[in-house]
């Protein structure tokens, strides 16, 4: 069985005929970076590449990384000018090659066997002064259907970082339900986890 977790489905998604996602960034991104210098970015998960172009179009030099072919593709054509590098890559096994100024990890949701794994890599490619940024949907606004552990709350992310080496803030937000989350409810619940490296 195909599951959320694997490129397949994804690749299926991303292949009709029109955009998955609203091509908007995330708002949490939008909050947090805003009040952020521009350096160097990490999208890890960055399907249609709604927040790797909002962060370039901001001075970002942005790297972002999914493991679909489909969802770059899209990506790919709204950058006619190349201004963000888009790497095929799965997060479950991808080694970031370099450090980052700031690593964004929007709704990525690895099953819960491999997220400790997920997380720490891409923990370690934040630079000295750089900012985590992890968000994804509260388990408790999602239903009864979903895999434990696969969405954990603000809490339980932050219990994966060593506080020695992070100034760390976990909340989990509130914000109104747009397009297809409205089957939840009109307000949903994200886990948002902001870190900075000591």
């Amino acid at each position: 069985m195909t599951t959320w977790t694997e490129p397949p489905a994804w690749e299926e998604r991303y292949g009709g005929t029109t955009a998955v996602w609203s091509g908007h960034p995330n708002r949490w991104l939008v909050h947090e970076a805003s009040g952020l210098a521009p350096g160097t970015a990490l999208d890890a998960g960055c399907g249609e590449g709604g927040d790797a172009l909002w962060l370039a179009a901001h001075g970002w030099r942005v790297t972002a990384v999914d493991f679909a072919a489909a969802g770059l593709a899209r990506a790919a054509a709204a950058d006619p000018d190349g201004q963000v590098q888009w790497v095929r890559a799965d997060l479950r096994s991808w080694i970031p090659p370099a450090s980052y100024d700031l690593v964004s990890v929007q709704f990525l949701h690895p099953a819960a066997d491999v997220r400790a794994a997920v997380l720490a890599r891409l923990a370690a490619a934040v630079a000295p002064g750089g900012t985590l940024l992890v968000v994804g949907h509260n388990v408790a606004g999602m239903g009864g259907h979903h895999p434990d552990g696969m969405y954990p709350g603000a809490a339980e992310l932050a219990a994966e970082l060593d506080p020695a080496g992070w100034e760390i803030v976990a909340e989990d937000r509130q914000r109104p339900a747009t397009g297809h989350e409205t089957d939840h409810g009109t307000t949903l619940t994200d886990a948002v986890l902001v870190a900075r490296r000591r």
